[in-house]
């Protein structure tokens, strides 16, 4: 589906989607800028949603229709009100702030497809920041590298719309991040996959994401296993890289996610800050100790956070130098081209990966 690409950042802090931007770019931003979520359906161009949207406005990504009833729209809408563009406990309900704005397209009847053998998507959380040089929709990005690649090389294999919302611990004390809790986001996905279902009609759906945290992974196979899609897996991408990753203490916008957003595109990278500053990258960046320390007390950690300066990164910037970006790849490759041969081949009629094992000991990403 070509018009997916037109929904994913090409570019670092350019572009009417706030997933291209960056947390130190969007900060610069905040007094100037106002922020909309737009609610239309599946198929929507995104020409049809950038229309009318100001220079001083950054879109978020769009919730659809066919995927949600009023009561899981309006809780999720409530939901993103707290979390954005800063957390602010409690805020659920209260919709006051002009800062973020809700725009609701009149649903539509989908376009005509034609049904593939595979349709594949990504649940990741798009809108979470990941430091000063990287832009929201890392985890997106790296995912669909791997699908975009698949789609070239099996024949009948769609990479279609992802669901760019997901559940997230670690970007709320920064902000520009929005967390859905574990129950609303395997509602949604229970309702996408079952909208998608039937819109596409394939005959197997594979689902993957990056994403670190498990309780996300756990709540996405909840939600496949409540919808009515009869074949499907999931797999967590970074699976066969945990040896580069937690191994390394590298869980989240270091030198691991670097090199593969790099890998995806150089035009990602905000090189004002890597390899420029790499530094002042590395002075601000967050042991994976400390973040575990901090996030049963999420006033604690936004405190931490003001009070020290960190810049949003939970690992080691410099494993980059050290890294293998082909070669990291290719291993997530792997793993997706083999799960989705079982796929096609099994005769199963409901088939799936856990979530895997959490790459840490308190997994709270």
């Amino acid at each position: 589906m070509k018009f997916v690409h037109d929904f994913l950042p090409q570019a670092v802090n350019v572009g009417p989607w706030i997933t291209a931007y960056t947390l130190f770019e969007l900060r610069d931003r905040l007094s100037s800028t106002a922020f909309v979520l737009p609610i239309c359906s599946l198929g929507t161009s995104c020409d049809e949603l950038t229309a009318g949207i100001s220079e001083h406005e950054l879109l978020l990504p769009p919730l659809f229709h066919e995927a949600m009833t009023d009561n899981l729209r309006d809780s999720i809408i409530d939901r993103i009100h707290a979390c954005f563009p800063l957390y602010e406990p409690g805020h659920e309900g209260n919709h006051s702030s002009n800062q973020l704005r809700v725009r609701i397209h009149d649903a539509r009847p989908l376009p005509e497809v034609s049904s593939p053998k595979v349709l594949a998507f990504s649940v990741d959380t798009a809108v979470e920041e990941h430091g000063p040089h990287l832009p929201l929709a890392t985890d997106t990005i790296q995912s669909y590298s791997v699908l975009f690649q698949l789609e070239k090389e099996i024949q009948g294999f769609i990479a279609g719309q992802p669901v760019e919302y997901g559940h997230l611990t670690w970007g709320l004390p920064f902000g520009m991040s929005i967390d859905l809790t574990p129950e609303l986001l395997t509602r949604y996905v229970t309702g996408f996959a079952n909208a998608v279902l039937d819109w596409h009609r394939p005959e197997v759906m594979y689902v993957v994401d990056v994403h670190g945290s498990i309780v996300h992974r756990q709540a996405i196979i909840a939600g496949l296993e409540q919808s009515r899609v009869e074949r499907w897996a999931f797999r967590w991408l970074h699976e066969p890289l945990i040896h580069f990753a937690s191994e390394r203490g590298d869980q989240h916008a270091g030198g691991v996610e670097t090199a593969l957003v790099e890998h995806a595109s150089s035009a990602l990278i905000d090189k004002r800050w890597f390899p420029a500053r790499v530094a002042d990258i590395e002075a601000g960046q967050m042991t994976l100790e400390r973040a575990v320390e901090l996030t049963p007390d999420l006033q604690k950690f936004i405190d931490f956070v003001d009070e020290s300066g960190a810049n949003g990164i939970v690992g080691k910037i410099r494993n980059y130098e050290s890294l293998d970006a082909a070669s990291m790849f290719q291993q997530m490759l792997a793993v997706a081209r083999e799960d989705v041969r079982v796929l096609q081949e099994s005769s199963s009629t409901r088939s799936q990966h856990v979530a895997g094992d959490s790459p840490w000991e308190r997994d709270r990403v």
